[in-house]
């Protein structure tokens, strides 16, 4: 697929385009939210990443200008912690999921991030397997991290590859 560089983020042929999140897109992103997670963020806690937490970059994965998508994560020195990602239902199962993924894993680097860190439900086979994919391996439990049903959460980490991290930044978040 041929993509071409529009206000920092990248515009497939597909419609497909990333951007950084703003305070206007928290309504659609709490439809996502709401359709991906037993236990949502509120519309706070967003506003408050978004405004009082510096560490915090945010993305919008659009479809033709819908938001289908969001991605977040903090930056501290050299790490980035995947915080959330979710894929609006009607979109699953497309590899839209891997794209965003991809693209904040593109996003961190091009940022002077060399590692990224995330955990996912023991349960969640789906995204571990994505994320294996993608080059994270396992590396702890968080025991009883859900609470809405004391699940363990598995750590998962990967080098962020060295081309992307000395390629420089584009994102401007």
């Amino acid at each position: 697929m041929e993509e071409a560089q529009i206000m920092g983020g990248l515009h497939g042929a597909d419609g497909i385009r990333f951007r950084p999140m703003t305070l206007d897109d928290i309504p659609d992103v709490m439809v996502i939210e709401h359709e991906s997670f037993t236990l949502p963020w509120t519309e706070n806690a967003f506003r408050s990443e978004m405004t009082q937490n510096h560490f915090a970059k945010y993305i919008i994965m659009e479809k033709n200008g819908d938001p289908i998508g969001y991605a977040g994560m903090w930056t501290v020195v050299d790490e980035a912690h995947v915080t959330n990602i979710a894929v609006r239902t009607a979109y699953r199962g497309q590899h839209l999921g891997e794209r965003l993924m991809r693209e904040m894993m593109l996003m961190a680097g091009r940022m002077g991030m060399t590692k990224m860190t995330l955990e996912a439900r023991v349960s969640n086979t789906v995204a571990q397997s994505l994320y294996s994919k993608l080059g994270f391996r396992p590396v702890g439990l968080r025991k009883a991290y859900y609470s809405d049903n004391q699940e363990d959460a598995l750590i998962m980490w990967c080098d962020l590859p060295e081309d992307i991290v000395a390629e420089g930044s584009e994102w401007n978040l």
